[in-house]
């Protein structure tokens, strides 16, 4: 099945924000309140015009017409990764370090690495059928290998609910956990949990 992969910011240009406020409306997510309200609320806009984040919409063929199927965005961030608690190989780790700075106080490494801010799939009318887990989390770090082959850097990272499902889902994706961070007071009661868990890959 073919997809096509629109940017927000150009939705914004070709269309206003009216008529691209009606076509995200068009998406739910209710595995993931945060998800399903950045899409359809203020954030993803005001985040596109503000040049914080970079939001990726997929649409697919469902019904004689094209729907959302999922989407994902994208920021720079920066990170501190305690080495000890990243469960590689010496030679990976010795790799990841290159592109991470080293605080001797702390003990800690600090590195700005692309974030996957959002992933998710859209459950409204069945089109979650229309893409897999792993197509839309593949079409995100094809985004950010683009976008690193242009600024330099080999690390990703995202943040996700501590369950494990979710965990195992990224981990067969190449990501390795090494952090958790307290939730935001704007994301209390979007999530079962008080924490996130904060995973990496190293782009081969």
């Amino acid at each position: 099945m073919g997809y096509s992969i629109i940017q927000v910011n150009d939705m914004l240009l070709e269309l206003g924000e009216e008529e691209c406020r009606k076509i995200l409306s068009q998406f739910s997510c209710p595995l993931n309140e945060d998800v399903e309200r950045f899409l359809t609320g203020r954030s993803v806009i005001d985040f596109a015009r503000q040049d914080i984040t970079r939001t990726y919409i997929v649409f697919a063929q469902h019904k004689r017409k094209q729907r959302i199927a999922g989407y994902f965005s994208i920021a720079n961030k920066v990170i501190i990764v305690n080495p000890s608690k990243l469960r590689l190989s010496n030679q990976l780790k010795k790799r990841i370090g290159k592109f991470m700075q080293h605080d001797g106080t702390m003990k800690h490494y600090y590195v700005s690495a692309p974030l996957i801010a959002q992933l998710g799939k859209n459950y409204l009318d069945d089109c979650d059928n229309l893409i897999t887990g792993d197509e839309l989390l593949k079409m995100a770090l094809d985004r950010v290998g683009q976008a690193l082959s242009l600024i330099g850097g080999k690390i990703v990272y995202l943040e996700c609910e501590p369950q494990q499902a979710l965990i195992d889902f990224y981990k067969r994706h190449g990501f390795v956990e090494f952090g958790r961070r307290k939730l935001d007071a704007d994301e209390v009661g979007l999530y079962e949990k008080s924490e996130l868990s904060q995973m990496l890959k190293y782009m081969n």
